[in-house]
């Protein structure tokens, strides 16, 4: 073999064993948000982050809260690409604790006191809250009468006409579940859900997928969002936003970090920004329930005076998971 062919392979080695050592190194202008937001709010911060920072390559991925926390478990602190996590809520990420920083230096006196987490793993983003909604044109067509109680959903006419998000992929589909848990007790709540299967049209993955598929009249009846059925109530759809006597179910979505990626400028910029700046957008833009005291965020045909269920026990470890393993559908 020629010095030159040996010259050329020794390079060629080198080269690999150059691109090998950068795989999976990250630039230390990238930023990796895993959020489980709805795309259209996902598309509004990646505009509003790209306006502020455009030097930075901040990539925003989202995936379902449920998938969310589980891909990053699975791929763990040191090897996951995420380094801030969105939207996911506070009993979700309750199970992350070992592996998110810690946020103790932020201020949380200007939240709401249920929406400071004691163990500072994590920063509130939302107050999330669900409803019965229903497309009221589907109903009219079949000559169907608006449900009245959660009783009234299991009757034989609603068949296939109703949806509801899966509590293992989605936090609203958790929060429906837990509270009619607290509101009858365990054993009442899951026979309910039992008999409601028989009327589901579809346990969706995502949350937005009830409101989803009443808009393309898939679906008559949803259990929900209400910030999304306000949408697209203010887009023109013919959605009515209903609460049954149990209240309606809620949740605090949060945001956090992954240990030792704040120490990062790039980073902890982005998050500050996300904190500071862009979670007052988005109660004025989108989810507009309190999180914040003092907090003035009215949005059009938003229902004012929410009457809120009983969500004791969503942050309690280990409830979660019990609940979640009885689960079957």
């Amino acid at each position: 073999m020629t010095k030159k062919k040996i010259l050329c392979i020794l390079l060629a080695l080198i080269l690999v064993l150059l691109a090998f050592c950068g795989c999976g190194k990250k630039s230390e202008n990238s930023v990796v948000i895993y959020s489980s937001l709805e795309e259209f709010r996902n598309e509004y911060l990646s505009k509003r982050i790209k306006e502020q920072f455009p030097d930075y390559d901040v990539t925003i991925q989202y995936l379902p809260s449920g998938k969310n926390v589980a891909k990053i478990k699975a791929e763990g602190k040191d090897a996951t690409e995420a380094d801030i996590i969105l939207g996911v809520d506070s009993g979700y990420l309750n199970s992350l604790s070992d592996i998110l920083t810690d946020l103790s230096s932020y201020d949380t006196s200007h939240y709401l006191q249920d929406c400071v987490d004691p163990q500072h793993k994590y920063l509130a983003w939302e107050r999330y809250s669900g409803g019965i909604i229903v497309n009221k044109s589907i109903l009219q067509q079949k000559e169907l009468s608006v449900p009245q109680s959660y009783d009234d959903l299991l009757k034989p006419e609603y068949k296939d006409l109703i949806i509801m998000s899966n509590p293992n992929s989605s936090s609203t589909g958790y929060i429906f579940l837990k509270s009619l848990c607290n509101a009858w007790g365990e054993d009442q709540a899951f026979e309910y859900f039992d008999k409601l299967s028989e009327n589901i049209y579809q346990f969706s993955s995502s949350g937005s997928g009830p409101v989803n598929a009443l808009v393309q009249g898939e679906a008559a009846i949803g259990l929900g969002m209400v910030f999304q059925a306000v949408q697209e109530i203010n887009n023109g759809a013919d959605l009515e936003i209903l609460y049954f006597d149990e209240g309606s179910p809620y949740s605090i979505s949060c945001c956090s970090v992954i240990d030792g990626r704040l120490e990062r400028p790039a980073v902890k910029e982005v998050y500050d920004y996300l904190m500071n700046t862009l979670c007052y957008e988005d109660k004025q833009n989108f989810s507009p329930e309190p999180i914040f005291q003092d907090q003035n965020t009215p949005v059009e045909h938003y229902p004012q005076d929410i009457p809120y269920s009983d969500m004791t026990g969503m942050d309690t470890p280990g409830v979660k998971d019990e609940l979640l393993a009885k689960w079957k559908y």
